[in-house]
């Protein structure tokens, strides 16, 4: 079967399309014939070698990515055979593969009224929207910025935050994400690229938000606080630039409640029934992630250079057969 190797920490050209062994179930282990694999930008933080290795070890030669969608085709010893032919969502520490080994732990059944394309993109960033609006609670009538509003997981958030009656502000990079953002419920949209985008945000919120998912980390975590008011409430999972580096002292000050759900462990320990919320909510039509780029196994690299010149906007899938 083919599969994609890292075959060395670098840029994209250290992926490549190999043929290897198909794999054999393990006890307690399916074979899954994947039809779409879920790309994010994690998997090209971890090609690269550089912070994310510290938090998700990986030694070349490795195959990336963290699951799909497709049907299960073998099953282990202590599996039941009711699987065999069953369409899932796999959660799993590789992706970018014809057939991948998975836990029967890590399985969700997709439901009839979800297609493959879109249960592939429900299952880290539906996933993630999901939690992080159970987590950020929005509300009818409160103001909610959400940045980085035109990725896999920003997009979901603004769908769902607008479906709570919030008035959303979606911070984007360029005219055509900002453009995204609205026909998907933004009242406003804001640069924040942009020097003095944070004053924007106050001014049009008459002193600003009083919930923000920031979905950039980094430094523009920091940017992203000011706008919060005081007493309200960040939402911090963004990686893009590390981890968000905040000044705790002033938060206990300013009583704003920080929820950091991937320090915490948050996203990564509940990510099936999250996964779970975000498939019965595509089934429901509330959740309707947009897929901008499907690319094929052979294009991987291509996917991955088009992730970092941040030229996608919603959602990016490997198409696998």
């Amino acid at each position: 079967m083919r599969v994609v190797h890292v075959t060395e920490f670098g840029g994209p050209e250290v992926l490549s399309v190999v043929e290897t062994p198909a794999p054999q179930p393990g006890p307690d282990q399916v074979i899954v014939a994947l039809t779409f694999a879920d790309i994010l930008f994690l998997d090209a933080l971890i090609r690269s070698g550089g912070w994310a290795t510290q938090h998700f070890a990986r030694t070349p030669p490795f195959v990336p990515g963290t699951g799909g969608v497709g049907t299960v085709i073998a099953v282990g010893p202590g599996v039941e055979h009711t699987w065999l032919g069953r369409r899932v969502l796999a959660a799993a520490e590789t992706g970018y593969a014809e057939q991948i080994a998975v836990h029967v732990g890590q399985l969700l059944p997709v439901p009839d009224e979800v297609d493959d394309q879109t249960a592939a993109a429900l299952l880290h960033d539906g996933a993630t929207a999901a939690a992080l609006d159970r987590l950020g609670e929005p509300r009818r009538d409160q103001w909610v910025l959400v940045t980085a509003a035109a990725g896999g997981a920003g997009s979901q958030l603004v769908q769902l935050a607008a479906g709570a009656g919030a008035r959303v502000i979606a911070a984007a990079s360029t005219g055509d994400k900002r453009d995204f953002a609205k026909k998907l419920g933004a009242e406003i949209t804001i640069d924040y690229t942009q020097p003095g985008w944070d004053d924007q945000v106050r001014t049009v919120t008459g002193g600003g938000v009083g919930l923000a998912y920031d979905g950039a980390g980094g430094g523009l975590a920091t940017t992203t606080l000011s706008t919060v008011v005081d007493g309200g409430r960040l939402v911090t999972y963004g990686t893009t630039t590390g981890f968000a580096s905040l000044d705790y002292d002033d938060i206990t000050r300013r009583g704003i409640d920080i929820i950091t759900p991937v320090t915490s462990g948050t996203l990564t320990d509940e990510h099936l029934p999250n996964a779970a919320r975000a498939l019965a909510l595509g089934a429901e039509g509330r959740l309707r992630p947009v897929i901008s780029a499907v690319y094929r196994l052979e294009h991987a690299a291509d996917a991955h250079r088009d992730l970092e010149a941040r030229k996608l906007v919603g959602k990016a899938l490997l198409a696998i057969t």
